[in-house]
């Protein structure tokens, strides 16, 4: 499974970084750094929404404080 996170100057100031680094984390914790690929792109076009997310084609905007929760419902549910 591939994880784009928008890391562009809108999305970095919405908190991009922190999601990445709880990503990071969470995909470690989990034990499913084999199923899922993370990474960084500069624009994902949908500069209002938030820090973008892409989990394989379908868009999600994420909070730094909504990290855990998207990726338990996003995420680990679907390679689990």
């Amino acid at each position: 499974m591939k994880v784009t996170v928008c890391i562009g100057s809108s999305c970095h100031i919405k908190g991009s970084r922190q999601v990445v680094e709880q990503l990071q984390y969470l995909i470690n914790e989990a034990g499913v750094g084999d199923e899922v690929e993370l990474a960084g792109t500069f624009c994902i076009g949908k500069c209002q929404q938030g820090v973008c997310v892409m989990v394989e084609d379908e868009f999600h905007s994420v909070t730094p404080d909504g990290v855990k929760e998207f990726f338990e419902e996003n995420i680990l549910k679907k390679v689990r």
